[in-house]
């Protein structure tokens, strides 16, 4: 009998430390991604140079770069949007370029990517004006510095979209398909000093 019960205490101690065990491994939180994006044109959180934004009459887009996609990966799509703007109330914020069907193999998209083209079979959508290509930053002069921000996301499938669709159609048909993300911020002003605006920046808070 005595051994009976010291059995049975032996056997709720594997089974309660099994299932802490479990609980920890259910808590712990995942790896780091590897996957990343950049861009040559400006650091990620510094200030985007006037080329590729609206401080010049022909603002261009930047070359990115992206490195260590999620195995599976069967296209990229990517958002560059305005974080602290939107149209209206219950609006998503303002969005300034979408691409899909960006290939699995690809590893960055060229610089000045013109509207209503396909470089390397990429799908343009329409951004807040209505174009199918890139909308430079351009925030109402005076306001605080906007946060501009690439989002790259790794897809298990490719998107059955026409040229032309919406954001919330790309969202819409990602549903489900997200397997990876990479994103990439810059900061842009109008009527600001990129200077005075890092050494602000750079005062002890």
């Amino acid at each position: 009998m005595r051994m009976t019960l010291v059995n049975l205490l032996m056997i709720l101690f594997s089974v309660v430390t099994g299932v802490e065990g479990l609980a920890a491994q259910q808590q712990a939180p995942p790896p780091p991604s590897k996957f990343k994006m950049t861009t040559t044109a400006y650091s990620d959180g510094n200030w985007i140079p006037a080329q590729y934004a609206c401080g010049t009459p022909d603002g261009t887009s930047p070359g990115l770069q992206w490195s260590d996609p999620p195995q599976g990966t069967m296209s990229f799509a990517l958002i560059f949007h305005d974080t602290d703007a939107a149209p209206g109330k219950g609006a998503m914020d303002v969005t300034h370029w979408i691409l899909w069907n960006i290939p699995a193999e690809a590893a960055q998209i060229p610089a000045e990517v013109k509207p209503d083209t396909s470089p390397y079979g990429i799908v343009q959508g329409k951004n807040i004006r209505g174009v199918n290509g890139y909308q430079p930053p351009c925030p109402p002069v005076g306001a605080r510095p906007h946060h501009y921000v690439f989002e790259l996301y790794a897809l298990d499938t490719k998107l059955d979209l026409p040229a032309g669709s919406s954001r919330a159609d790309m969202l819409k048909a990602m549903d489900g398909h997200v397997i990876g993300k990479a994103s990439f911020v810059g900061i842009f002003g109008r009527g600001i000093d990129p200077e005075t605006w890092r050494r602000e920046m750079a005062k002890p808070q």
